[in-house]
């Protein structure tokens, strides 16, 4: 087996769930990943825990999807108890085609994902990573070779999360005890949110794999100003181009995108708390050098900053209160590379992609 793979599966075992004898661990996984979950198993079974795998078919997933009527739809009592008696959950993802359920109507995505929101919120409470397999549907997308595929995921994946939780502390200092962020970019991205009393949690590797981002979620009512997404967002196998959104009192009160606006407009229109932003994420991974049309590597690159229209992830607020909930959260990146900074509290803290704390920067 290539070794690579098999570091690739002691860092989810070790550094990202701490596995221990007594777990018991749940894989999901697509076929594509089985040499990843062959040695997640061997470690598994080295430590002594128990586990129960789950290989899994896109296919399979369309065509329920598809035949299903989305008002009958509930939530998988069986799925539930599953996760209900799980520690440690692992999902390997890694597909022979990234579009397979493209064709698969949206509404009916959106109640999917509706009625499983239990399994979700029971997930949360768990030991959980979710990590990418280089498998060839994703080398595709990415519009890369599978060598040159692997040597990218393995990059940003097997790597020292020691060092890379040390770099991305120096944001967290920054950014955690703030009130105000602003964003600027170019001529089409103004944005300024209260993070006041918010949590800024440093993303080192432990519930996805890879990490290197910090994050946290505004102030919901307090977002003002315009953005533009300059990066493309897959959704549901569906291209969204330039997603245009402003803000008002932390509202999104117009939107619009180059291609595939629809798609954006039913994000939108999920929900009430879909209009507004449910993080702020601010990408560290240098490792991770180009877009790749796969979200779990794409919000961590160096030169991004990523907001997520819906949920507020509960770890990022003060104790004893909810943020924005909705039955999504989709993340949306800006290309901070060029023409662009991010200022914390009137001090620019990032300059054309480059931290403070970094050789080069340009206050």
């Amino acid at each position: 087996m290539d070794p690579r793979i098999r570091q690739h599966a002691e860092i989810l075992v070790n550094h990202c769930t701490s596995v221990e004898s007594d777990d018991n661990v749940l894989v999901k996984a697509d076929p594509a990943g089985e040499d990843l979950v062959v040695a997640l198993a061997e470690k598994i079974g080295e430590i002594g825990a128990n586990i129960a795998i789950s290989m899994g078919s896109q296919r399979a997933d369309r065509a329920y999807l598809r035949a299903a009527d989305p008002e009958n739809l509930d939530t998988p009592e069986h799925s539930l108890a599953e996760m209900e008696e799980t520690d440690v959950k692992i999902v390997v993802k890694g597909s022979a085609n990234t579009l397979e359920k493209s064709d698969v109507p949206s509404e009916t995505m959106t109640a999917h994902r509706e009625v499983n929101r239990p399994i979700m919120a029971e997930q949360m409470g768990k030991r959980w990573v979710g990590t990418q397999f280089p498998a060839t549907g994703e080398a595709q997308q990415a519009e890369m070779s599978t060598a040159e595929y692997e040597e990218f995921v393995y990059d940003a994946v097997n790597k020292d999360w020691d060092a890379q939780r040390e770099f991305q502390s120096q944001m967290v200092e920054i950014l955690d005890p703030a009130d105000e962020v602003r964003i600027v970019s170019g001529d089409t991205t103004d944005l300024t949110m209260s993070v006041e009393g918010m949590q800024t949690i440093n993303d080192y590797g432990e519930k996805n794999l890879p990490g290197g981002e910090v994050f946290t979620a505004p102030v919901a009512d307090s977002v003002e100003g315009e953005v533009l997404f300059d990066k493309p967002l897959v959704r549901y196998g569906r291209e969204i181009e330039d997603a245009y959104l402003r803000f008002e009192e932390g509202e999104v009160v117009e939107h619009s995108a180059a291609k595939n606006e629809e798609m954006l407009t039913e994000v939108l229109n999920a929900d009430e708390g879909a209009r507004r932003i449910g993080e702020l994420g601010i990408g560290m991974n240098r490792d991770i050098d180009q877009f790749t049309y796969n979200m779990l590597f794409d919000e961590k690159m160096g030169d991004t900053v990523h907001l997520a229209v819906g949920k507020a992830y509960d770890e990022c607020l003060p104790e004893d209160e909810s943020g924005n909930e909705s039955a999504v959260h989709v993340d949306m990146i800006v290309d901070m590379a060029e023409d662009s900074y991010i200022e914390v509290d009137g001090e620019v803290v990032q300059r054309n992609g480059t931290f403070r704390f970094e050789d080069g920067f340009e206050g």
